[in-house]
């Protein structure tokens, strides 16, 4: 319950969740348990704003192309009442794992002891030593 009053990133807070239950209108839910809302009425710009509330951690990558679309006011109608049309060249969603402990984490990188393989170029590294003598 705590989690809900003082952290964002675990989902809405209660303030979230209130205010957009008391000046949004459910639209949908897409496959991974987001909902998204929009506005009762349309703001000072002339469009009414769009939420998503995630399931579980805020993560934006978890938010499918479709519902992206439609959030970014690119699509009009949301995917409940027009579907994207999926190509057959489009892969399924991967989280973003940046920033966990599945994170990529190439050969040399710090992560992974920070040992790399020597340079086999001409490469000479900057020292200050070099500058005056020019």
């Amino acid at each position: 319950m705590l989690k809900r009053i003082f952290t964002w990133w675990n989902g809405a807070t209660l303030g979230t969740l209130f205010d957009v239950g008391r000046r949004g209108v459910f639209v949908g839910q897409d496959e991974f348990g987001n909902r998204y809302f929009e506005e009762r009425r349309a703001s000072l710009e002339g469009r009414k704003r769009r939420y998503v509330i995630y399931s579980g951690l805020s993560e934006a990558s978890a938010v499918p192309p479709d519902w992206h679309g439609w959030m970014h006011h690119t699509l009009d109608e949301p995917p409940t009442v027009r579907p994207l049309k999926r190509q057959k060249w489009e892969q399924a969603y991967v989280p973003n794992l940046t920033g966990t402990k599945y994170a990529y984490r190439p050969k040399g990188s710090l992560a992974r002891g920070g040992v790399r393989q020597a340079s086999t170029s001409d490469y000479e590294a900057w020292t200050p030593e070099q500058e005056e003598a020019s």
